[in-house]
């Protein structure tokens, strides 16, 4: 049987967000978890951080590994690259309809025959829908290959001890007597996902209470969409921007940045967060139980400790805690050419960014930072460059129409 699932995943990468809503397995499927195979108990692995998303390695029906993204915004395991699963048979897999925040909709199909192990532990019958090909890019947006994504199967299963200031995960059977660290936060899970009550400074300067999906999914730090059934209001201080890409267009903005955010009895000033268009967003996402989405930009301050049975998180701000919030500089998404993820090409450009100011344009190809080949730096490093410091210079060497020039990006501190 399958149900509807209302929501909509928001995956951000930088300034990409995939958003899709999606028709589930029924919830009797999700009775299946992850178990350890003997008396194993415990277990750490590394994950690459790559935009503040989580990458890990996960066997598919005893093959792989294969990179997955970690993401609590997701319910059913999500394979972007079907080439993985062998005798994959669409024709006999039910289809379902994944729609975008625009009017189209693609194709995707769900199998309950598919096993997963991520370290040592091992799931039979994970619920997952399959792509029949990789609409999302997210390969080139992240610059190393990625085959899907997996979110509450594995956090349903076990304690998961988050370390980002180590690259690391620790879970734990269910069973296990944990030591937590640092301050007991009450989470909400409402369709497979989890929800937090936080504080937010709105511009008068008054407190507001609102609820966030919280995202490791979500390479943003806050992305504010509503409030008293309207629009978040805006800061003074904004721009016009693009938050990201639906699987129909772009999802058009601002980014600006909120005074005080609290979050588990910690405060953060002047933190970056993108407000969607609310008349765009609230046609295709229902609003009423959230306000926004705290992003892993936010949660990756801490080490986190998250207990979906018990509905409770402990938080313990790390060596991240208080790095101060940037916004990219040069106003423009940077993601890997899909035939070979060898070629760097320049997607989206801000209205009034440096880059437009510099004469970049869309599908221009960087063969060239700084006078140093393009594939000397990772796609990590690029977007730290690009948030790195107001006033800074960044030359890039550019490939258009059979012709090499060089372009020369002052950065910007726009908000």
């Amino acid at each position: 049987m399958l149900t509807k699932y209302a929501s909509v995943i928001l995956f951000g990468i930088h300034k990409i967000t995939i958003c899709v809503g999606l028709l589930l397995i029924g919830s009797s499927s999700f009775s299946q978890e992850f178990t350890f195979s003997g008396n194993k108990q415990k277990q750490s692995i590394q994950f690459k951080c790559i935009k503040n998303l989580m990458i890990i390695p996960i066997f598919i029906n005893e093959k792989g590994p294969y990179n997955f993204v970690l993401d609590t915004g997701v319910g059913p395991m999500i394979i972007t690259e079907p080439s993985i699963i062998d005798t994959l048979n669409f024709s006999l897999m039910r289809k379902i309809k994944l729609s975008g925040l625009g009017l189209e909709t693609v194709d995707a199909y769900v199998s309950q025959n598919i096993s997963a192990k991520i370290g040592s532990a091992k799931i039979s019958h994970i619920p997952t829908a399959v792509l029949k090909e990789d609409l999302f890019n997210l390969s080139g947006h992240l610059g190393i290959k990625i085959y899907g994504l997996i979110g509450y199967s594995f956090f349903n299963s076990f304690i998961v001890d988050i370390r980002y200031s180590e690259n690391r995960i620790i879970f734990s059977d269910l069973s296990r007597k944990i030591k937590y660290r640092g301050s007991k936060v009450p989470i909400l899970i409402e369709n497979l996902k989890p929800y937090v009550d936080v504080q937010v400074e709105v511009p008068d300067s008054s407190k507001v209470n609102a609820r966030l999906l919280m995202d490791t999914g979500a390479s943003h730090a806050l992305s504010m969409e509503m409030f008293n059934g309207g629009a978040f209001p805006l800061p003074e201080k904004k721009i016009k921007a693009n938050l990201g890409m639906s699987l129909s267009g772009q999802i058009k903005g601002y980014m600006g940045r909120i005074n005080k955010f609290y979050l588990g009895g910690y405060v953060f000033k002047e933190v970056v967060s993108g407000f969607p268009d609310f008349k765009s967003i609230s046609k295709k996402i229902d609003l009423t139980f959230r306000n926004g989405n705290l992003g892993a930009e936010m949660l990756r301050k801490f080490d986190v400790q998250l207990n979906y049975q018990e509905k409770f998180m402990y938080l313990k701000p790390n060596n991240l805690a208080k790095i101060p919030f940037q916004h990219d500089m040069v106003g423009m998404v940077i993601y890997l050419d899909q035939a070979e993820y060898k070629r760097v090409i320049i997607g989206e450009i801000d209205e009034g960014s440096p880059a437009e100011k510099a004469g970049l344009c869309p599908y221009d190809e960087i063969i060239g930072v700084n006078f140093k080949p393009v594939d000397t730096y990772t796609l990590n490093d690029l977007t730290e460059m690009f948030k790195s410091k107001a006033d800074k210079t960044v030359i890039f060497e550019v490939y258009r129409d059979n012709k090499v020039f060089f372009k020369v990006v002052r950065l910007e501190k726009r908000i």
